[in-house]
């Protein structure tokens, strides 16, 4: 009988384990493809800087007075937030449990390199992102959301910087980064949905693909766009 208290037990541990994974990986995947659309938003209005000066400086006197925006700010950085925390959460718990393999796909062996280090990438992509909010977000928007006069020319603060050859490399191997972050995070996302069955898990794998040169491409034109001086 006490053994098989302690089997019913451990059974019921399992379960909560099982089951406490799921939704943490469900949370973590809505958050990350909240912030899938957001890079496609973010992406057009950079580019903006392509077209010119007049254009981008708009754009950016926009998204710093206009409400819905400004409303929206927080909700991304809680969006970042919950994604971050989640991924942290899942990794020391399935460390603890069965090594470093939340988004194996059950009865694939082939996992890619990306699906191995996912917490890695995750990690490069943070600390860039946090530098490119100190010299960017925290010199435009934040100065308007504190009642402060903004950058007074957006345009030239991001010439400025992506003139300098080091920080356009750095840029760009974060976009590096962030390119195995998301050809494997896109699918996977929508994976821990419940879009996980044969005929569409193919066909996701190659909309991630897609997706995810399309946004590191448009990133990357954008320092390569002034550090070889095409903007003058």
């Amino acid at each position: 009988m006490i053994c098989l208290n302690l089997i019913l037990i451990k059974i019921n541990c399992m379960q909560r384990f099982y089951l406490s994974s799921i939704v943490k990986k469900l949370i973590m995947s809505l958050s990350g493809l909240f912030l899938i659309i957001f890079l496609l938003v973010h992406l057009g209005a950079n580019l903006t800087t392509l077209i010119s000066r007049e254009t981008y400086n708009e754009v950016c006197h926009f998204m710093d007075t206009n409400l819905l925006i400004r409303i929206m700010v927080p909700v991304l950085a809680l969006g970042f937030i919950i994604h971050i925390f989640m991924a942290i959460l899942l990794t020391l718990q399935n460390i603890k449990a069965r090594g470093n393999d939340r988004y194996a796909i059950p009865g694939k062996t082939d996992i890619s390199w990306a699906s191995k280090n996912m917490f890695v990438l995750g990690a490069i992509v943070l600390g860039f992102l946090t530098l490119h909010l100190i010299h960017f977000w925290a010199k435009m928007q934040l100065q308007t959301f504190m009642g402060l006069a903004s950058h007074p020319d957006p345009y030239e603060l991001v010439a400025i910087l992506f003139r300098n050859p080091l920080y356009t490399i750095v840029y760009l191997v974060w976009i590096g980064a962030l390119w195995f972050h998301l050809t494997h995070g896109f699918w996977s996302a929508l994976q821990s949905t419940g879009l996980n069955n044969n005929q569409w898990m193919p066909r996701l794998q190659v909309i991630g693909n897609i997706y995810a040169w399309v946004v590191c491409i448009g990133f990357a034109i954008i320092p390569l766009f002034f550090l070889l001086g095409f903007n003058s």
